[in-house]
């Protein structure tokens, strides 16, 4: 399967409710690479590459995680990056 790069922006309850940590523990899992960061205004901002198909497993585990409430989801299509892991920053 080819690889695609996708960036989301989550907002709702997505700050001090363990996001960063769950996303960077469900991404390393499914074997994808990009990063979690908060952001200033209350958002999480996520990058993950991969297939598309496990891209999207991990955004439904995201909805699936206790604490967590997602209301709104931005995303867009990226270019691909040469890069290893998945990070947590912030």
């Amino acid at each position: 399967m080819a690889k695609i790069r996708k960036h989301f922006y989550f907002s709702g309850r997505v700050q001090g409710v363990g996001f960063r940590f769950q996303a960077c523990r469900i991404a390393q899992g499914l074997g994808l690479t990009g990063y979690v960061q908060n952001l200033w205004d209350g958002r999480v901002e996520l990058e993950a590459q991969g297939e598309e198909r496990v891209i999207w497993d991990l955004v439904s585990m995201l909805h699936k995680q206790p604490y967590i409430r997602i209301e709104d989801m931005e995303t867009a299509d990226m270019e691909l990056k040469e890069e290893r892991g998945f990070q947590m920053a912030n």
